[in-house]
């Protein structure tokens, strides 16, 4: 697949992604996927319904799970980024600093502008971004590829894969997706400062958002070839901030978190401690810990991580066979990181944040029945996972 979009030219205005053409495209894009959007989240809240309904009986004897049914698109980790935009990080203790910013104070600023509380205000942003996110990356393919049917595919399969319940919560997946996909795009259109924009607010999202300076590095060395004796000078801001920026962002958060706390490294020190990510090990040792685990009936969670893992390994090959090198570093950068700790929970919400690994799969269900197939299943794998996330039996 060559790097170069096949519908024509790069234009290097940055502010030309708000032109007619574009926005067009991209309420089309809307059109598009809203219906495996809406299906999603009505997937997502007949689980919820479900989960109140059956707590009682399922796990009687389990407080926390009946807890977490009540806080429903809030559970989990929603509660970190309601309690930090809500009162800080100070407030929250020290375990909340290893959620990065953007999304909270995001949320604590639509939800005292519009008066609904920031608690709705996260949800109300994730859904969205997730909506933008699934239409920004069918233009994104549309653009690259010169294949409709492979846009659709992509952004449904985006929308209505098992662990995209997730972006119907109040986490901060959908916005890191639309960060991503507005990077790709910009990078891949020339937009460069649009990139670098995107880029800074993935790495003030979540620590992951770091990963995208690999793909904007090889975006930018193929920029300056295709320009081949031309005149960069011009464009060397914008190439630099577009590398820059994610990692720009993190450094930031790190900067103000050791002002407060007098340790820059404290986020990173939290995620290591055990009931979180863990120390950074190697992933087949993660891999024989978690099948261990499984089959001596400690944590079914445990079992359903194996062949995930499997496939986004499949996928990354796929990504790199079929996709532009920028996709597949991408997907690889954050496949090695969310294998790299030793605790594999939520590792299919981290490999779906890996946009490139949902492109590649479409690319292998061309055939009509094989799609319908694939999101029929993947549309029952959803209902199944945000059930057994609500009850407490998975960590999302």
């Amino acid at each position: 697949m060559a790097d170069a979009p096949p519908d024509g030219p790069r234009r290097s205005s940055p502010l030309r992604v708000f032109d007619r053409p574009t926005l067009r495209t991209f309420g089309r894009a809307l059109v598009l996927v809203a219906p495996a959007w809406i299906a999603a989240r009505l997937v997502v809240l007949a689980a919820l319904a479900l989960a109140h309904a059956t707590v009682g009986s399922l796990r009687p004897n389990n407080p926390g799970a009946v807890t977490r049914v009540h806080q429903g698109l809030l559970a989990w980790d929603g509660g970190w980024y309601v309690s930090i935009a809500r009162h800080g990080y100070a407030a929250s203790g020290l375990q909340s600093v290893r959620f990065y910013p953007a999304f909270p104070m995001a949320g604590r600023v639509l939800g005292t502008i519009i008066g609904i509380g920031p608690g709705p205000a996260l949800v109300v942003i994730a859904n969205l971004s997730s909506l933008a996110a699934m239409a920004g990356l069918a233009v994104l393919v549309q653009r690259d590829f010169g294949d409709r049917q492979l846009a659709r595919r992509s952004a449904w399969l985006l929308g209505l894969a098992p662990a995209a319940f997730v972006l119907a919560w109040g986490y901060a997946d959908g916005p890191l997706l639309l960060c991503a996909v507005v990077a790709f795009l910009g990078a891949r259109t020339g937009r460069w400062w649009w990139a670098a924009a995107a880029g800074l607010a993935a790495g003030l999202v979540r620590p992951v958002g770091i990963v995208l300076v690999l793909p904007m590095v090889i975006e930018v060395v193929a920029d300056r070839r295709r320009r081949a004796g031309a005149s960069s000078r011009g464009r060397w801001p914008a190439w630099i901030a577009a590398v820059v920026a994610p990692a720009a962002g993190t450094v930031g958060y790190l900067t103000w978190v050791r002002h407060q706390f007098g340790d820059a490294w404290l986020p990173f020190r939290v995620q290591e401690q055990q009931g979180h990510r863990g120390g950074i090990t190697v992933p087949v040792s993660s891999m024989a810990h978690d099948l261990q685990a499984a089959f001596h009936g400690h944590h079914l969670g445990s079992a359903l991580h194996i062949p995930w893992v499997v496939v986004a390994v499949v996928l990354v090959v796929v990504a790199f066979r079929r996709l532009p090198l920028s996709y597949g570093a991408f997907a690889l950068a954050a496949l090695v990181v969310s294998l790299s700790s030793s605790n594999l929970d939520s590792f299919e919400r981290y490999a779906l944040g890996a946009f490139p690994l949902v492109v590649a799969a479409s690319t292998l269900t061309s055939r009509r029945g094989v799609e319908v197939a694939v999101l029929v299943v993947a549309t029952g794998g959803m209902a199944a996972y945000a059930f057994l996330a609500f009850v407490g039996v998975l960590v999302p």
